[in-house]
């Protein structure tokens, strides 16, 4: 029995499966994690991998970034969290609101409470009640945005919500013309990694922003993942304007964190000051901690950064065509299209890299050219020998 092995066995009794995370699990169980370092992971029994999945997109700069551990300290020493607001969440609302143009922001805890937040307040500010949302778009573990069909969901809730194909403007038309005037809320990822990293249509996205607009819903923009490819998001390349936009991720400098920005109109509606019906507490949202690393984060990954990151994205991404692999995605996006998920995962491990359970591929601002030239050679070896 490997180390490994003994300690799925000591998780499994506590945890089901072993693990908290369900998007972590590969058969017959994942390793586990001991060190982060930079651009490294090293697990708990010895093996050391060159980290592409970054925490699913969120480690911008990777682990044990210096600046981020050494203002998260300097904050933790005046207190970890408070029965107050702080001055951390003015810091970062204030450089989100000037990367992205969105007047206002309001915190929580992770991106799939950013779209339940987003959600709320969109039904508090038109009144109503559906949400159109797309096939392949992941917007987290909320009961009204997994699959319809997904065990546990109310069928009561499920009917809130008009799942549509994605890309298809025809669709999309016939839907509002029969249900916008109880329509919401459009959400739209605009390069959803369950759907393969594929970009969706300049047309599309303007097709649904003249739709929502058209029929009085509002447009939002989940940008959870993709808010890295863009110094203020991936919809900012598209031309569009949401009304509202969720976040979490990177925004969190490796802490929990969601949010959600927007108009100032729609965001009234959790306003105390004026008549916001809706009241949204969280213990720990906008902590002190996570406000501090996302600010430092945020602060390092200006306009010059994202493009370079980008272009190593990229860079790779060519090498991996070159070499007749087939991947997706965009900038310091990649998503590997491979049969097998759970093979070719553990291949990779075993060669010495980490990606996502679905093939997903996630730079780092710390991975060197070195590096990316040896994550380029370990996936062509490991992969090519499957590719015809």
């Amino acid at each position: 029995m490997t180390l490994a092995d003994e300690v799925f066995e000591r998780a499994a009794r506590v945890i089901p499966g072993g693990n908290t995370r369900s998007t972590l699990f590969v058969t017959p169980h994942p390793p586990y994690a001991a060190v982060g370092d930079g651009a490294t992971v090293v697990d708990t029994a010895g093996h050391r991998t060159i980290d592409c999945n970054n925490n699913y997109t969120a480690l911008i700069h990777g682990h044990a970034d210096p600046e981020i551990l050494a203002v998260t300290a300097e904050a933790a020493v005046k207190g970890t969290a408070f029965g107050l607001p702080t001055t951390y969440e003015v810091d970062l609302a204030e450089l989100l609101v000037a990367r992205t143009g969105l007047q206002q922001w309001r915190f929580c805890n992770s991106g799939t409470e950013a779209v339940m937040m987003l959600i709320r307040g969109a039904r508090a500010h038109t009144g109503r009640d559906l949400v159109v949302r797309f096939e392949g778009s992941y917007h987290g573990t909320y009961d009204g945005v997994v699959p319809v069909d997904a065990p546990g969901v109310p069928r009561s809730v499920a009917e809130a919500s008009i799942v549509l194909p994605q890309n298809d403007v025809s669709a999309l038309e016939g839907a509002m013309s029969r249900y916008g005037d109880r329509v919401a809320v459009v959400l739209l990822d605009l390069m959803p990694n369950r759907a393969g990293l594929t970009p969706v249509s300049t047309e599309f996205a303007s097709a649904a922003a003249r739709l929502a607009t058209d029929f009085g819903a509002l447009l939002a923009i989940d940008e959870v993942i993709s808010f890295r490819l863009g110094v203020g998001g991936l919809h900012q390349t598209y031309g569009v304007v949401p009304d509202l936009v969720s976040l979490g991720k990177i925004i969190g400098g490796g802490y929990p964190v969601g949010a959600v920005g927007g108009r100032a109109e729609v965001l009234a509606a959790f306003s105390p000051l004026g008549d916001g019906p809706v009241s949204w507490g969280g213990t720990f949202s906008a902590n002190p901690i996570t406000m501090a690393a996302g600010l430092s984060a945020m602060s390092r990954y200006g306009e010059a950064d994202v493009a370079a990151l980008n272009a190593r994205g990229d860079d790779l991404r060519m090498l991996l065509v070159d070499a007749g692999i087939r991947v997706n995605g965009r900038g310091s996006l990649l998503r590997l299209m491979v049969d097998d998920p759970t093979s070719t995962w553990w291949q990779l491990y075993e060669a010495g890299v980490l990606a996502g359970t679905n093939g997903l591929l996630a730079l780092s601002t710390v991975m060197t050219d070195e590096d990316v030239d040896l994550v380029a050679r370990r996936v062509v070896a490991t992969l090519g020998r499957h590719t015809s």
